[in-house]
C-alpha cells in the first residue's frame, strides 16, 4: 500500500506529550534559583516548545553567561524528575504505532535536547515507533528548528529512508518554519500550545489523532 508521505518527523512537546507542567515548574525553581521575578504560568508557557536558550534571551533578557548559568540549574532539576511530569495527548501513542506499522519511516524532530528528550520517550514506552530520535544538541548548539529538521533528515537519509515526499507533525510556528527551509510540509496539530494564527503555513491542521492518521492515508489499528 502507497502513502502520501515517505517518512515522518514529530515534534515532542505539544505534540505528543503535554509537558508544560513539568517544564514551567522547573523554569520557575530556575527563576527562584536567581534571584529573579517568577513569570506568571501563563507567561511561562510560552516557553514550551521554542529552544530554551533563545526564551533565556529573549523572554527573560538574560546575557549569554547568565543564560548558560540558569541553563545549568533547569537541567540539572528537570533531569531529576520535571522531565516526567507530563502526560501524553490521548491517541498519540498509537497513532505513533500506527506509522511504525505501516512502515514509514519515523523520527522525532524536537527542540528539547536528546537526552532529556529519549528519557522522556523512554518513561512512556515511546521509543520503539521510531527510527531516529533526533533533537536539540545537547550543549544546545543545535537547537534551532531548522537545524534539527536538518539533522533528522541527514540520519533518514543515512538509514535509507526515502525522503522523496517527507511531513513534520507540530503545534507551534517554529515547526511550520523549521519544516519550511528544507522544503517540508507541516500537518499543525490544535491540541498543543501554539495559537491558532501560528498554523499559517501549514498545509493541514488536525484536532485530533484520528485526523492526523487520515491525513496520513493510515487507518489507526485496534
Amino acid at each position: 500500500m502507497s502513502h502520501p508521505y515517505s517518512a515522518v518527523l514529530f515534534d515532542l512537546d505539544g505534540t505528543i506529550v503535554d509537558s508544560a507542567p513539568g517544564i514551567t515548574a522547573t523554569l520557575a525553581y530556575t527563576f527562584e534559583r536567581l534571584g529573579l521575578p517568577v513569570p506568571t504560568p501563563a507567561a511561562l508557557l510560552a516557553w514550551v516548545g521554542p529552544p530554551i536558550m533563545d526564551s533565556f534571551r529573549d523572554l527573560a533578557g538574560l546575557d549569554l553567561a547568565d543564560a548558560h548559568r540558569a541553563l545549568d540549574i533547569y537541567r540539572e532539576k528537570y533531569l531529576a524528575g520535571g522531565a516526567y511530569d507530563a502526560t501524553v495527548y490521548p491517541g498519540v501513542g498509537e497513532a505513533l504505532r500506527a506509522i511504525h506499522a505501516a512502515g514509514i519511516p519515523l523520527s522525532l524532530a524536537t527542540s528539547k535536547p536528546e537526552t532529556p528528550a529519549r528519557a522522556v520517550l523512554e518513561h512512556f514506552h515511546l521509543i520503539e515507533p521510531f527510527d531516529h530520535l533526533t533533537g536539540a544538541s545537547d550543549d544546545e548548539v543545535r537547537s534551532a528548528k531548522k537545524d534539527v529538521v536538518e539533522e533528522a533528515l541527514r540520519r533518514l537519509a543515512g538509514s535509507g529512508a526515502d525522503l522523496s515526499t517527507p511531513v513534520l507533525v507540530g503545534d507551534r510556528h517554529h515547526d511550520v518554519e523549521g519544516a519550511a527551509s528544507h522544503g517540508v510540509p507541516t500537518i499543525f496539530v490544535t491540541w498543543g500550545y501554539g495559537s491558532p494564527g501560528e498554523a499559517a503555513g501549514a498545509f493541514a491542521v488536525v484536532d485530533t489523532p484520528e485526523q492526523l492518521l487520515g491525513v496520513l492515508g493510515l487507518v489507526q489499528r485496534r
